[in-house]
């Protein structure tokens, strides 16, 4: 018995610094808030909220463009009137076509 615990402080005697070294990148690398794993964890979100934001700039760009033309052309008032709204003038009538195939029961 005095021999196994005797060659056993003598491994760790031998090799501490080694495994000193492999128990803190074990807890850098794996178990801490800031280990390799949440930091690609990170990395994806970071990614996604990129393309978001690609995504609400494009749609910004777009939106602005459509408020200009409609600060300066009355007719575009006109068209979406008519397209949303389904407004129409005195002297006309509307139809709406669907493309929605009823479900049947």
């Amino acid at each position: 018995m005095a021999s196994r615990i005797s060659a056993i402080w003598n491994f760790l005697a031998h090799y501490k610094y080694l495994i000193v070294v492999v128990i803190g990148v074990a807890i850098v690398g794996f178990l801490d808030d800031n280990s390799f794993i949440k930091r690609m964890q990170y990395d994806m979100q970071i990614s996604d909220l990129k393309e978001e934001i690609a995504k609400y700039e494009a749609r910004h760009a777009d939106d602005s463009r459509r408020l200009n033309e409609l600060k300066r052309d009355p007719k575009a008032i006109e068209k979406i009137a008519r397209e949303r709204y389904f407004m129409k003038a005195d002297d006309e009538d509307i139809y709406i076509f669907s493309d929605q195939i009823g479900k049947e029961e």
